[in-house]
């Protein structure tokens, strides 16, 4: 199986494209680290806020989200190391897999394809231009959160009418 990946592969992206045979990078292409994400942050960082206090000043919600942390830190090292298992040697795997899972970089970090290359992962840049091709059909939209909205009626509240404004 070949991981096709046009423009990036963040995360999961990530996890899909080790499950394959090779990658196929653009030239401009890039991958991410797996690292896992508890709540709204990254593990290592959990771990490493509750590492840098006295217990009695940890919150219990932090101490279980470090919990939390000890356990898919582990989990999701392992698995990349299974993914990269008939890849690499067994000692590169492992390394491979802690540098991707283990909170080295942010979560939203590029990995080149020349990274992946130094890494050994069995990446080729030799897309074919049909798959760039199909890409450009399927633009993706900007993300922004609107400052204004447009409204072609009044918006109706509950009871009727407009908000009053306040004096």
């Amino acid at each position: 199986m070949t991981a096709v990946v046009p423009h990036y592969a963040m995360s999961g992206g990530t996890l899909i494209a080790l499950a394959a045979d090779e990658i196929v990078m653009s030239e401009y292409a890039v991958i991410g680290p797996v690292d896992p994400q508890i709540g709204q942050h990254p593990a290592a960082s959990v771990l490493k806020a509750v590492s840098r206090k006295p217990i009695a000043e940890v919150d219990d919600e932090t101490l279980i989200l470090a919990d939390q942390a000890e356990k898919a830190i582990p989990q999701v090292r392992e698995s990349v190391r299974e993914l990269l298992a008939d890849k690499l040697p067994p000692e590169k795997a492992a390394e491979v897999a802690r540098v991707l899972s283990e909170g080295t970089w942010t979560h939203d970090h590029p990995i080149t394809f020349e990274t992946a290359k130094g890494f050994g992962l069995p990446v080729r840049s030799d897309i074919p231009a049909e798959f760039l091709d199909l890409m450009q059909l399927y633009p993706q939209p900007v993300r922004r959160q609107p400052a204004v909205e447009y409204l072609p009626q009044p918006r109706r509240f509950q009871g009727g009418g407009a908000p009053r404004p306040k004096d």
